[in-house]
């Protein structure tokens, strides 16, 4: 890959650190040419391991990275496991996986559209009718929602910045509230499913969704529906609870002090209700491995069904989002993933749709939430596509 090709699709995954009846939309997929990785080659072991060398750093204290390729697969850990006692990072932590939890959303949704629970061209309206005001005089369907086109508002949060978010984070905001909130503020000036706009809030109506047809938590849905067809027996959702249940790499947040220099803030326990179906799940990197693995394999969502998530609505100017992934091309590969951030961690899961080559990298960024680039995760990311 040459070096502009690298430095493009590192910068990607980084900055991703961020629907009466309707007539069925078009779609247009991405062009899918053989995979360039599709040979016998293994990973760059040599680059992986300089890229995760030398922390903690200013950028991160601790990552953890899976690479798989035709030629073998490469496992590494760097970092420590606390700042405190300086201990090596555990190499099979737990950490929050962010959105890389609206790849779950999206599969559970699918999984119920495969067994006729949830109609994807449907009004979610008509699932939902006590959530949605007059205001919403245009259908929704549930597939705008996957794909970010609803033109739904975001929803309220306990803060704006770290520090008032920081003083907040044991408090609940139900996903609920959250909801009620978004559509209090009435719809964008669009027409669902012309534009796209990668919002939570989404996500969270998705998990509304969930409980409504199936009479069930959303947790035990998307657990019974995805994460034990995918084998991940170490995923799980906190709900209220702030904690990291089991080994885990706790998390910082970089604070500037009023005489210019740098603190780093514990930021590991933090209850995420307000995340909820858009981005609470905790998670490691061998179980992430196995959702994305499964998952491309069509063993977790049968096809057609499998479609949505690597199509992309026709006729919406730049878009890259489908039914929970995203799709960046560098060097004439199209590759699919997702990530996330939550204060303390990062984390990123993709590869091409033949599994010819796959990432599934968690960072303790120090600015996880932040919007310039983690030299950390660029690094990971070049040395993984090489």
């Amino acid at each position: 890959m040459r070096a502009r090709s690298h430095a493009v699709l590192a910068a990607s995954v980084v900055l991703a650190l961020a629907a009466g009846p309707l007539a069925a939309p078009a779609f247009a997929a991405p062009p899918a040419p053989a995979s360039r990785f599709a040979d016998q080659r293994g990973p760059a072991e040599e680059a992986l391991r300089a890229a995760i060398a030398g922390l903690p750093n200013q950028y991160a204290t601790a990552a953890l990275v899976r690479v798989g390729t035709p030629g073998g697969d490469w496992h590494g850990s760097a970092g420590v496991r606390d700042l405190a006692s300086g201990r090596p990072a555990h190499p099979d932590a737990r950490f929050r996986a962010g959105s890389v939890t609206k790849v779950v959303t999206a599969a559970t949704v699918l999984r119920l559209a495969a067994q006729d629970e949830i109609d994807l061209d449907a009004p979610v309206q008509g699932y939902l009718p006590d959530l949605f005001t007059p205001d919403f005089e245009q259908p929704i369907s549930v597939r705008h929602l996957l794909n970010h086109t609803s033109g739904i508002k975001p929803g309220d949060g306990l803060g704006d910045d770290f520090a008032e978010l920081y003083a907040h984070r044991y408090e609940t905001l139900t996903p609920q509230r959250v909801a009620a909130s978004a559509i209090a503020k009435g719809p964008e000036d669009f027409v669902p499913g012309t534009r796209q706009r990668y919002l939570n809030i989404n996500y969270t109506i998705l998990g509304l969704l969930i409980e409504k047809v199936t009479g069930r938590s959303y947790a035990s849905e998307a657990t019974r529906l995805v994460l034990r067809p995918a084998g991940m027996h170490h995923t799980y959702f906190p709900g209220t609870d702030p904690r990291i249940r089991g080994p885990h790499n706790r998390g910082y947040q970089a604070v500037e002090r009023p005489d210019g220099t740098t603190r780093l803030v514990d930021v590991t326990e933090w209850n995420q209700a307000d995340r909820w179906a858009a981005g609470d799940m905790i998670s490691t990197t061998a179980d992430l491995e196995r959702l994305l693995t499964r998952l491309f394999r069509g063993k977790i969502v049968p096809r057609p069904e499998l479609e949505e998530m690597f199509t992309t609505p026709a006729g919406v100017p730049g878009a890259t989002m489908s039914a929970g992934l995203e799709y960046q091309e560098a060097d004439g590969q199209v590759f699919w993933g997702k990530s996330g951030g939550r204060y303390g961690y990062n984390a990123f899961i993709g590869g091409t749709r033949d599994l010819s080559r796959t990432l599934v990298c968690a960072v303790n960024s120090t600015d996880a939430k932040g919007t310039e680039r983690n030299p950390v995760v660029d690094a990971i990311t070049a040395a993984a596509l090489r």
